[in-house]
């Protein structure tokens, strides 16, 4: 993937990427610039007029190492891919650049001043002591979730007759729905009370504490409430400010709610992260998030602590605020970090809704749960355990102690009709359902919210992004006709092999074109449904001819893009100006980039003729034993969960209650270490080295079967000192104290962290990437006590100094090298400061080794 440097001003009215230095350059800058580029080159001369992509053949890796060298010789400019891909020859970019300022050392932005070091001695007391404790609250937990699991369900069994049975299943669901619920609130304001703008280390007491009410809060049923006036009632009962008529559709659940104020009228879509916290250098920061009235927050975007909007603004998809930023009243801002624009991001108009509109909606979601789901779901689960024999028959007091060969049988017939259900009948209900769905809810209306047509929309689109059919049909010639099943426009597309990813998400499959040619990787997300405060109307997102989509990319109808374009990793879809063709575009707000280049085309024979039908059958055929093996490693996991669950059965008259509680923690545990065993199996207990290889070839076929792997267990372990653990038994090279509150590494064994790095909430280490139809992979490290900033974005061939930090929503492009102590930020990151500026308002709290006084009100 194709990526780049800008620097940051402040200023609110200059441009946000500037070049670095303004005084004119000489020859002599030319001839080092040259050189420095013919090292990496491998050739002895570089003609200074010569195009670095089209005349040298270099691509941005080669760039990106280029600037990194440049960097560390103090008496020469600082160039940034920006500038590069702005002034793509030596003279130019010379010219651009002008001389440094003189200085007396070499330059490198200093860190942010350490809290006062514990020593290694209490640190490993407090992280070991923390793991215990969390691991025995999980214990509790689970202890208490068996007793009262084995009372409702004995509670339900003594019901005569089905009347009955589904009037105990309605009050022990309820009373167990509103426990679940109301437990988070009550651990809340008992263990934190109200929170407070702070500051704390991890793994101490105040982290154990904030740790417990952010696991109950993100464990909490109420989730599945999203997108509904309700939501905004529960966030509010956590002590969060929210005015009237705001609607919420991020699943990303605010933690720290009391310093968050929403007001009234405000759209915040979905995966926006606006958590109220921050982890920084081995401690937890706690700050305010201020959004006024009739605010809109795009989709991907992630507001950091201490940052405001004010009425009537907006801020973009695919974009960010840093701490200290304020979007004024009525502004419009998008890219990462933000800035002005003139983009309208509310495209749906506006429609009647009032108050009592949502509390009916609201109303009736409760009485379809109470009365429908609840009681089917409890009733479901004791019906299953009475009427299939296998259950049934170890239930029965008077049954003798079943075989071994009886319990194998019956695990096998039972996962086998369990899982092979799921799979056929899903995908019946996917092909059926959401069509006839679609008859009912039609593109280009405006229909209010907390309807009928909402109600049917949220269905469609919650049914149609089950992640499993995904995951099983993605990265394989498969994946077309699957979501051509579920309704997508796909009639031209031309097969590749990899025309998506395993991770692709829409608001509804019927309004989305994807033409031919063009290849999608992991992480699109289809905007096809617009929102007001008061309104959705659905259009269609066409995605046009020979395009290439990376990782992480949210594409909104009505995006300006057409034929033949390269859509970089996170880069901001534009909205307004030309319709953008035969170019890239990469960034946050989106800047044009060479499409190809000539070192790219190494592979392109394996694309055309009889070479790619030959190859395009065997990796078919490969990818459909990749498809089988993972079913089979699912259906043997449920074989074995069911199997585990049958011998439960038969020891609950023994050992009682314990045992359901034994069998949720032994589950967990079965499971990773499962799932661990089956990625170093097939990686041959290995490690990956680094490829550059078409995607015709079979090690690529072989890397894409590593990702199919299941991973889904990783989130249980986020905060905990067992992540780490778990991530080394994965292979991944990592340091003593590592904090990773939600990071996701895709190549495991590629990947070296340090010790006491901080890895915040949906950041992520990506050691490939796939552009058209190459693949290329290399390793990645973070030094010591490095921080990656919330929805953080590494890519390959990366190297982070000691103590540097990536903020939040950064895109860190391949090649780059961040100095030790520097902060780099942005969308691509470039080198960035700490400013240290803080909206009007409270701040900071200073640190403390324990902040009860603090947090606590």
């Amino acid at each position: 993937m194709v990526e780049q440097s800008s620097e940051v001003v402040s200023e609110p009215d200059d441009p946000a990427v500037a070049l670095t230095g303004t005084r004119p350059s000489g020859a002599p800058t030319e001839q080092r610039l040259a050189q420095a580029l013919a090292g990496l080159l491998g050739t002895g001369h570089v003609p200074v007029d010569g195009h670095f992509f089209t005349d040298l053949g270099a691509n941005s890796l080669v760039m990106a190492q280029f600037c990194a060298r440049v960097r560390k010789q103090p008496d020469l400019p600082s160039p940034t891919m920006k500038d590069i891909y702005r002034h793509p020859t030596i003279r130019s970019l010379a010219a651009a650049l002008g001389a440094p300022a003189p200085t007396d050392a070499p330059h490198a932005s200093p860190g942010p001043e350490p809290a006062p070091d514990p020593g290694p001695r209490r640190k490993r007391r407090d992280h070991l002591l923390c793991g215990t404790l969390q691991l025995l609250a999980f214990l509790g937990y689970s202890l208490v979730s068996g007793y009262v699991t084995a009372a409702g369900y004995e509670w339900i069994a003594a019901g005569k007759g089905l009347a009955d049975v589904y009037l105990r299943s309605l009050l022990f669901g309820s009373v167990a729905f509103m426990a679940l619920c109301a437990f988070p609130i009550a651990a809340k304001w008992l263990l934190v009370g109200r929170w407070r703008p702070a500051e704390f280390p991890v793994w101490g007491l105040a982290y154990l504490r904030f740790w417990l009410v952010k696991v109950l809060i993100h464990a909490n049923p109420v989730l599945f409430l999203t997108g509904t006036p309700l939501y905004v009632l529960y966030l509010r009962a956590l002590g969060a400010r929210i005015g009237k008529g705001v609607t919420i559709l991020t699943h990303s659940v605010p933690v720290c709610t009391d310093l968050l104020t929403i007001g009234a009228g405000t759209v915040i879509r979905k995966d926006s992260f606006l958590l109220g916290y921050r982890a920084r250098a081995g401690h937890i920061q706690t700050g305010r998030i201020t959004l006024g009235a009739d605010v809109f927050v795009g989709e991907k975007t992630v507001l950091d602590i201490d940052t405001a909007m004010g009425d009537g603004a907006q801020l973009g998809h695919s974009s960010a605020l840093h701490r200290g930023q304020a979007v004024p009243d009525g502004e419009h801002w998008h890219g990462s970090p933000a800035e002005p624009t003139a983009t309208d991001y509310v495209r749906a108009a506006p429609a009647r809704c009032g108050t009592a509109r949502r509390f009916w909606f609201g109303l009736s979601t409760l009485v379809q749960m109470f009365l429908l789901y609840i009681p089917l779901a409890v009733g479901g689960v004791y019906m299953l355990f009475t009427q299939i024999p296998a259950i049934g028959k170890r239930l029965d007091p008077t049954t003798t102690a079943l075989s071994w060969p009886e319990l194998l049988s019956d695990a096998l017939l039972l996962s086998l009709v369990l899982f092979s259900g799921f799979v056929v009948l899903g995908l019946l209900a996917l092909y059926t359902l959401p069509r006839l769905l679609g008859l009912v809810v039609r593109p280009d209306r405006t229909y209010p919210l907390y309807g009928p047509h909402y109600a049917l929309h949220r269905a469609t689109a919650r049914m149609t992004n089950v992640r499993f059919f995904a995951w099983l049909f993605g990265d394989s010639s498969y994946i077309v006709f699957y979501l051509r099943g579920l309704g997508y426009d796909l009639s031209r597309v031309e097969q590749t092999g990899s025309n998506f990813g395993t991770e692709v998400q829409h608001e509804t499959p019927l309004l989305v074109t994807v033409g031919s040619g063009t290849m999608v990787a992991d992480g699109l997300s289809i905007l096809n449904a617009d929102y007001s405060s008061t309104s959705f109307r659905l259009s269609r997102v066409t995605i046009g001819p020979r395009n290439f989509l990376g990782n992480n990319i949210a594409y909104p109808a009505g995006g300006r893009t057409g034929d033949n374009c390269l859509l970089a990793t996170k880069v901001m879809i534009p909205l307004d100006g030309e319709v953008r063709e035969g170019v890239g575009l990469l960034g946050s707000p989106c800047f044009e980039i060479p499409r190809s280049v000539d070192r790219d085309t190494r592979f392109d024979h394996f694309r055309t003729g009889d070479t790619l039908r030959h190859r395009l059958t065997a990796k078919n055929r490969y990818n459909l034993r990749s498809m089988a093996l993972m079913l089979f490693v699912r259906w043997l996991h449920t074989f074995w969960l069911t199997l585990f669950g049958l011998a439960s059965v038969d020891l609950y008259g023994v050992v009682g209650h314990v045992v359901i509680a034994g069998y949720l923690a032994f589950t967990l545990l079965f499971s990773t270490a499962y799932f661990v065993l089956v990625e170093r199996c097939l990686a041959s207990f290995r490690a990956l080295s680094p490829r550059l290889c078409s995607i015709y070839e079979p090690y690529f076929w072989w890397h894409e079967r590593l990702w199919k792997v299941p991973d889904h267990f990783l989130n249980i372990f986020n905060g905990t000192p067992f992540k780490s653990l778990v991530w080394r038994l994965l292979g991944v090279r990592i340091g003593r104290r590592v904090f990773d509150d939600g990071c996701y590494l895709t190549e495991r064994t590629l990947t070296t962290i340090g010790d006491e790095c901080t890895l915040n909430a949906g950041s992520k280490i990506q050691c490939h990437s796939q552009e058209d139809g190459t693949f290329k992979s290399d390793g990645t490290t973070l030094g010591a006590r490095c921080t990656l900033g919330v929805a953080a974005h590494v890519h390959y061939g990366v190297t982070m100094g000691d103590g540097s930090v990536l903020a939040p929503d950064a895109f860190l492009m391949k090649g780059e090298e961040v100095p030790p102590n520097a902060r780099w930020g942005g969308n691509p990151a470039v080198d960035m400061p700490e400013t240290d500026s803080r909206p009007a308002g409270p701040g900071r709290a200073k640190p403390t080794t324990d902040a009860a006084t603090a947090t606590v009100s």
